[in-house]
């Protein structure tokens, strides 16, 4: 499988790391740059980008290179009194971890929705029904013992299977199970 690469252009490196980390939970296959120019980005392979997030600004002053590039463009707005564009997708980067990854996995969804197959990070790595029942408690919230409670199993059981996905998937926060569960299709974004 061939890696996707993603390109960050924002001159607050905080951001770009942030992004990064979030980004590469998301789709562990992606090889993520940043760039805290648009120099940077164009002494570069600039054209070779699956998606560019992109700093409102400097999308403001290079229109001409990112417009035509809109399905792939992402600007990186800095709350909610960003000018809104038409067509184009944007992202607050000024919200919590939670509610950035819930909009990064809608622009997913919304951008590849009939276009391919949902990504699948770690094929290969099959969860049984009873483990993936787990993984969805745990993306609902419901600690150990309210998980036990739930699918009348004792909480060593539960123990024992979250050690399980977690081996398996080699995924241990539950952000990232929950970002998991939504690309394999066991949850949908809105239920988060």
């Amino acid at each position: 499988m061939e890696k996707q690469e993603i390109a960050i252009i924002d001159p607050n490196i905080l951001c770009c790391i942030g992004l990064q980390s979030i980004l590469e939970e998301l789709i562990p296959t992606a090889v993520i740059r940043i760039f805290r120019s648009f120099e940077e980005l164009i002494d570069d392979t600039p054209d070779m980008y699956a998606h560019y997030f992109v700093a409102a600004q400097i999308y403001f002053e290079h229109t001409a290179f990112f417009l035509p590039k809109m399905p792939k463009a992402i600007i990186l707005s800095g709350g909610d009194n960003q000018p809104q564009l038409s067509g184009m997708p944007m992202l607050n980067i000024y919200q919590t971890e939670e509610a950035l990854v819930k909009d990064i996995l809608k622009m997913h969804q919304y951008g590849h929705s009939n276009r391919h197959a949902p990504m699948h990070p770690t094929q290969g790595h099959d969860l049984s029904a009873r483990e993936i029942e787990v993984l969805i408690l745990i993306t609902k919230g419901l600690i150990n013992k309210e998980i036990a409670d739930k699918l009348n199993i004792s909480l060593t059981t539960v123990i024992s299977h979250r050690k399980n996905i977690t081996e398996k998937l080699g995924i241990k926060s539950v952000s990232a199970l929950t970002i998991y569960a939504v690309m394999n299709g066991y949850i949908s974004p809105d239920s988060i």
